[in-house]
């Protein structure tokens, strides 16, 4: 508390006074970017006092609103970055505002002489600040180092659900008679019928119905208490699941309970922040609001901004209500009424697209009973374009083999008339990748000589690179056998695809006898550690040992030196003096060495599957795909290829990374890489895994799901599919009863959903927007595209040549670079630059990484209890003297 105050005394005093220089001062730094504020846009950059309410539509230029207002708080009015709270919803849009503040400041100190640090600012994630907020040792008595939760992502909880013991602990625990398949026949009919035995749908339903619980912040106990009958058992599951993570672990939306509760646990923390901005607020949900009106209650500086009608993510428990009623919310919470300003503006698309979806979203009926509407009206969405020229166009109303040709023919058209720089300017938008149109379109523009990046129109796994790569792997590892009273279903066909993959990887190798001898010495070096493995084991069998017992050298070491037919590297590790330095160690310790421990350093692979993986990038095949993107040929065998790397990367931080002779001989490792980890990504599919921004290479034109396409913006956007299956999500008709009154009508919530989604995807084009019409028997279009469907200019007789030609766009954001981790990783190696920086490759060796991180904390650890302890020697005087 003290520390706190300490800190708020200093922002006050540092805040008293503008800085010299004034507005003349900042009207310079616009200039000097290129930037000319409108006036919506200049009130809520000087709007510094009270709670902002920012409306902001698509194309507003509401990012570099939020840059330039945080600049006018720094700069011309000397808040301290470390009192400012800045979140947003992504990692990369909360990037673009890091890299932003630094090139805006740094054009600030050469105006001001004056250097900024922002170090110290919050600035991320809600899920990265709430993780920081509970290590935030201004928090905490003494300022010792607070102990943050292990944090569960996605995945991890996942895994976590999957698990056998969980199924049979839950069987256990509900007194279920039956197996783990009939258990969850039972527990999947409660979702959505009919009744299916997979434990993947099973998982992805629990998950999505113990997060919306904890992200309402409803407690286990009192769920079960007002819990129908019919559904006791899956909120038994939640206690039951909450029980297992414990006190130290968390998942995502545990993580941000969590902080609320650090933060409730602390009056100061409402002082903590001179100013909270939280940038798409219509995606939060209800224990983020509770977060921000805390940390915003004593200030009451609080800026939202947001869009109702881009709120998507329901279905991660977003609620839009939060921002279609935070002037009530704001009001009764903190006991002001924020000011609204709308940025209605679209400097992003031509003036026919922005009236297109303006007039589409108007379409379905918002009205809510007894007057009013269910979204904000009246926001001033207008096009800042005069270009009144055709921009919205649609296919004549045909069956899907004609539409996708016709289509195909335009994109081809705007490639050759150089209309577009390259074909990743064209995006297709769906709602779901997982449809027979999105594989029509794909054929077609392949007639026409074009190029498809869509990993997620089917499995990412079952992509060329990937499929390849694990192929590959498969011939160095093994591969656990098939089970023939199993295949059927997803089993069968990730057995069907392992399968493939042999088969691509087979026929590469034939091609390429340097890449056969490779493996072939690998798949050597793994026998030769088998054997090793049981020719030890053999030797504590016929001694009778115990692999738990402690190792002794002057018991353990001849017999196992002479082990039969044990290999020369086997015996240099046993009689080496590293394990006889490392034996000493662990004495001194107490904590002395096992048998085992001996044998598995003496049986393991000094490479493992992130450096199998890069060798396999130094052959010819592989080199090519990296010339393609050298070259800005082709970008997407690269990027898959990346996207590969972080997924091995991630089966290494998840299950034991160590290939050892105990997991080849038990077979641990192959059923912990295929069985636990692929299979359960292959199951996993589009969308539940990875929601990472996926990359838009060159040469290709991107599929993506509309959802993807949040937050971007391209010269042309196709949307492929004007229609979507309008259901009720069953996990918010469970949570509805343990909600306060109020909220969209759960039966209108599929509407509002699909109007919401739409509108996103139009709004995505610059200066072009293209529609799919399909007609014939089957095919239809939601209800709301008919005008605009009827009103759009038709493809036949479009003068491709009267589109605004695109240019590709430098990043907006000035990067930061590092003189060891950019230039001297460049100096050594360009290329491998290339692939680890730009397209993000998984790193493979972290054991220096993770040194410098612990030298790190240790020295802020010295340093806090230096402060502390200045502190306390402090006080001491202050209480002698006084006395």
């Amino acid at each position: 508390m003290d520390g706190l105050a300490g800190r708020e005394d200093h922002q006050e005093d540092r805040g008293a006074t503008a800085a010299k220089g004034g507005p003349e001062v900042i009207e310079s730094l616009f200039a000097r970017v290129g930037f000319s504020p409108n006036e919506s846009q200049r009130h809520a950059i000087e709007h510094l006092d009270g709670p902002l309410f920012l409306v902001a539509g698509p194309g507003s230029g509401k990012t570099r609103v939020l840059l330039w207002r945080v600049v006018n708080m720094i700069v011309f009015h000397r808040v301290s970055p470390e009192s400012i709270f800045l979140s947003t919803f992504t990692e990369k849009a909360a990037k673009q505002l890091q890299d932003g503040l630094v090139s805006l400041l740094g054009l600030a100190s050469e105006q001001t002489g004056k250097p900024y640090d922002l170090s110290g600012m919050y600035v991320g994630t809600v899920h990265s600040l709430c993780h920081r907020l509970l290590q935030d040792r201004t928090f905490v008595a003494d300022r010792e180092r607070s102990s943050a939760p292990a944090v569960l992502d996605e995945l991890d909880q996942y895994f976590t659900l999957a698990q056998g013991s969980f199924w049979s602990e839950a069987i256990k625990q509900l007194g279920f008679e039956g197996e783990r398949p009939a258990f969850r026949e039972t527990l999947n009919a409660q979702f959505d019928p009919p009744a299916s035995a997979s434990r993947h749908k099973a998982v992805v339903n629990l998950q999505s119905l113990f997060n919306r619980l904890s992200e309402e912040d409803l407690d286990p106990k009192e769920i079960l208490e007002k819990a129908p009958t019919e559904y006791a058992s899956l909120f038994r599951l939640y206690q039951l699941y909450r029980d297992r993570l414990g006190k130290n672990r968390v998942d995502l939306s545990l993580l941000q309970r969590a902080a609320y509760r650090a933060l409730l646990a602390n009056d100061g923390t409402m002082h903590r922040f001179k100013h909270v901005i939280v940038d798409e607020y219509q995606d939060t949900n209800a224990i983020q609001e509770r977060i921000f009106f805390r940390l915003a209650g004593g200030s009451k500086n609080v800026c939202v901004v947001g869009d109702d009608d881009q709120a998507l993510y329901r279905f991660r428990g977003a609620t839009v209500e939060n921002f279609v009623e935070f002037p009530k919310r704001c009001a009764s919470v903190l006991g002001v009424e924020p000011r609204r300003i709308e940025l209605g503006i679209n400097y992003r698309s031509r003036r026919g697209i922005v009236q297109a979806y303006t007039s589409f979203v108007t379409e379905h009926d918002w009205s809510r009973p007894g007057g009013g509407q269910f979204r904000l009206h009246d926001k001033g969405v207008r096009a800042h374009s005069t270009d009144d020229g055709v921009s919205v166009v649609a296919t004549a109303p045909s069956n899907p083999v004609e539409l996708v040709d016709e289509i195909a023919t335009l994109c081809r058209r705007l490639i050759d008339e150089k209309v577009v720089a390259d074909p990743n300017q064209i995006a297709f938008l769906f709602p779901t990748l997982k449809s027979t149109i999105v594989e029509r379109f794909e054929e077609a523009l392949g007639r026409v000589g074009l190029r498809v990046y869509a990993p997620r129109a089917k499995r990412f796994l079952e992509a060329d690179e990937p499929t390849l790569i694990i192929g590959l792997l498969t011939r160095v590892l093994g591969r656990p056998p098939r089970n023939e009273a199993f295949d059927r279903g997803e089993y069968g066909e990730f057995h069907s695809w392992l399968d493939s993959a042999t088969t691509v990887a087979d026929a590469l190798m034939a091609s390429d006898p340097t890449l056969r001898d490779f493996v072939d010495q690998r798949v050597s070096e793994l026998n030769a550690i088998k054997r090793d493995y049981a020719a030890l084991k053999a030797v504590l069998e016929q001694a009778g040992w115990s692999e738990d017992a402690a190792y002794d050298p002057v018991t353990h070491k001849r017999p196992l030196l002479n082990a039969a037919g044990l290999s020369a590297d086997a015996r240099r590790a046993l009689g080496g003096a590293g394990l006889e330095k490392l034996y000493k160690e662990r004495l001194a310790e107490n904590n002395p060495l096992s048998l085992r421990n001996v044998i598995n350093r003496a049986t393991t692979a000094d490479w493992g599957l992130l450096d199998l993986f890069y060798r396999f990038l130094g052959f010819q095949r592989f080199r090519e795909m990296i010339d393609l993107a050298d070259g800005g040929t082709d970008e997407a065998p690269v990027c898959n290829l990346a996207l590969t790397s972080q997924l091995l990367a991630r089966y290494v931080d998840t299950f034991p990374p160590l290939i050892t002779g105990q997991g080849l001989a038990t077979e641990m490792l192959q059923r912990g890489f295929y069985q636990a980890f692929l299979f359960a990504l292959f199951r996993m599919g589009e969308g539940e895994y990875e929601d990472a921004e996926d990359p838009f290479p060159r040469g290709r034109i991107p599929f993506l799901t509309i959802h993807q396409s949040k937050g971007l913006e391209f010269p042309v956007v196709v949307l492929g599919s004007a229609r979507t299956q309008r259901r009720a999500r069953k996990v918010e008709e469970l949570v509805r009863p343990f909600l306060p009154p109020g909220g969209e009508p759960l039966d209108r919530m599929p509407g509002f959903d699909a109007m919401r989604m739409f509108y996103v995807a139009l709004s995505r084009a610059q200066n072009l927007l293209v529609l799919a019409h399909p007609k014939g028997q089957g095919q239809k279009v939601d209800a709301e595209f008919h005008e605009l469907m009827r009103t759009a200019a038709p493809i036949a007789g479009f003068d491709v040549r009267s589109v605004p030609k695109a240019k590709q766009e430098p990043d907006a954001a000035v990067r930061r670079f590092s003189y060891t981790s950019d230039y001297l990783a460049y100096q050594r190696c360009p290329r491998q630059y290339m692939l680890f920086e730009r397209y993000g490759f998984a790193a493979s060796r972290t054991q220096t990484m993770f040194f410098g991180s612990l030298v790190h904390a240790t020295l802020e650890d010295l340093h806090h209890r230096m402060i502390a302890a200045r502190k306390a020697k402090k006080a001491a005087q202050q209480a002698g003297g006084a006395a």
